[in-house]
């Protein structure tokens, strides 16, 4: 009894030592790794990070706890994007999310044909090669786009709605940013209501002024801004306070920008479209290929005005102009 005892004892604790060390591994098994590339700044993109979090917390991955985020920032220096997606290829991250422009999406989908990436912009991804179709990604990647291209021609109608004597509309683009290309598109929506498109170029924020001087030269009654991280970040503040000076009225894609004192806004609620980017993450990291996962384009959309801005530029806003307005900010 004593020796069948024993026996029994031995072969249990051989089972626990197969045991253990398999619970051991299980427990030291490293977090997923997600690459956050960025063309913009840090401080300038904390409202993207936080929608990006809020979709991975929906689906149950929090930074630090089971999920590492490494973040690669290119300030706005958009040669240095694909040495970025490099360094987070080279470190075996499981998923790259790529944002502030097109221009991060094509860095990244250049450094790696295998690991997943997440874009989030508003070009047309097909365009720049990103993925095969909207519906059927196929490859690597998908994301989100948020359409501004698209929306060029509508928001020049816009600005012609709100100003019935507009004859000339600048357009601003970063001709850096490969979307710079779109603006000509506008052209052709311009004529189609007699509208001139001209175009100026601003890469860093010191220029932004002399693009401005170039639109006044120009006769221009207006402006719009091609989207672009550096207008959405760092310089949308000269932005706002260039167009006051010039009294010129400008129109950005970005929403809060008639808050912060712009005078109009027209596009969608990128916050919540990046919080579906950390969604399809997620689903990602749990096993979902992008090929599968169709690009998520915006259904819905917010026009906004600022009314004391409005005023200091001594425009009249119409009532059919204000029947539109989703939010009128006094």
């Amino acid at each position: 009894m004593a020796t069948k005892g024993r026996r029994e004892f031995i072969a249990a604790a051989g089972s626990a030592a197969l045991v253990w060390p398999l619970a051991a591994r299980a427990q030291q098994r490293p977090m997923p790794v997600l690459g956050f590339l960025a063309s913009a700044s840090e401080a300038g993109y904390a409202r993207t990070v936080e929608g990006v979090r809020k979709g991975l917390n929906e689906a149950g991955y929090f930074e630090n706890k089971n999920l590492l985020i490494k973040y690669k920032w290119a300030d706005y220096h958009y040669e240095r994007l694909p040495a970025l997606a490099a360094e987070l290829v080279n470190s075996s991250v499981d998923v790259i999310f790529a944002t502030g422009s097109v221009v991060s999406a094509v860095a990244a989908k250049a450094a790696t044909a295998n690991i997943p990436v997440v874009f989030a912009n508003g070009s047309d991804p097909v365009q720049y090669g990103l993925v095969a179709s909207l519906n059927r990604p196929g490859g690597n990647v998908t994301g989100i786009s948020f359409i501004n291209s698209q929306l060029g021609p509508k928001r020049i109608q816009l600005l012609q709605l709100l100003n019935p004597k507009t004859a000339v509309i600048a357009v601003l683009v970063n001709p850096k940013n490969p979307n710079a290309e779109e603006a000509k598109t506008f052209e052709s929506a311009g004529r189609s209501i007699g509208i001139r498109i001209i175009t100026v170029h601003a890469s860093t924020d010191t220029e932004l002024r002399a693009a401005f001087r170039r639109a006044l030269d120009q006769r221009a009654d207006a402006m719009l801004v091609h989207v672009d991280a550096l207008f959405n970040d760092s310089g949308q503040a000269q932005i706002v306070a260039l167009a006051a000076e010039h009294r010129l009225p400008t129109m950005m894609a970005n929403e809060p920008f008639p808050r912060r004192g712009g005078l109009i806004s027209y596009g969608p609620d990128t916050f919540d479209l990046n919080r579906q980017a950390g969604v399809y993450v997620a689903r990602i990291l749990r096993g979902e290929k992008p090929a599968d996962l169709p690009v998520i384009q915006p259904t819905t959309f917010a026009l906004a005005i600022n009314l004391k801005t409005a005023k200091a530029l001594g425009l009249s806003i119409p009532e059919p102009f204000l029947l539109l307005a989703d939010e009128l900010i006094e």
